[in-house]
């Protein structure tokens, strides 16, 4: 029997479950069209925190929207960094 203000998930196995649901977006991130093995997921109490770096700021958009479609319920935070792939716009002194 569920309990008002109670989310199914927040009994015993509820961390089984999110642990479960981490794992699944791991492997979709990593064998879908996105191809991200440089994103690192991690549970921190309530919340998932992505960090590691990508190409672009819209590869960064789609990876939390995936995360974000996936965790759907719990609160997702992004500390992901986009590269700077720009070239140079000066010479680099070598000492």
């Amino acid at each position: 029997m569920s309990r008002p203000g109670v989310e199914p998930d927040q009994g015993p196995g509820g961390a089984q479950n999110l642990d479960y649901l981490v794992a699944h977006l791991t492997d979709h991130l990593a064998a879908g069209p996105l191809g991200e093995l440089g994103v690192r997921i991690e549970i921190r109490g309530e919340a998932i925190l992505l960090t590691g770096t990508v190409p672009s700021a819209r590869y960064r958009d789609d990876v939390l929207r995936t995360a974000r479609a996936e965790l759907a319920g719990h609160p997702v935070r992004c500390d992901i960094v986009v590269a700077d792939s720009t070239a140079p716009d000066h010479a680099e002194e070598v000492q």
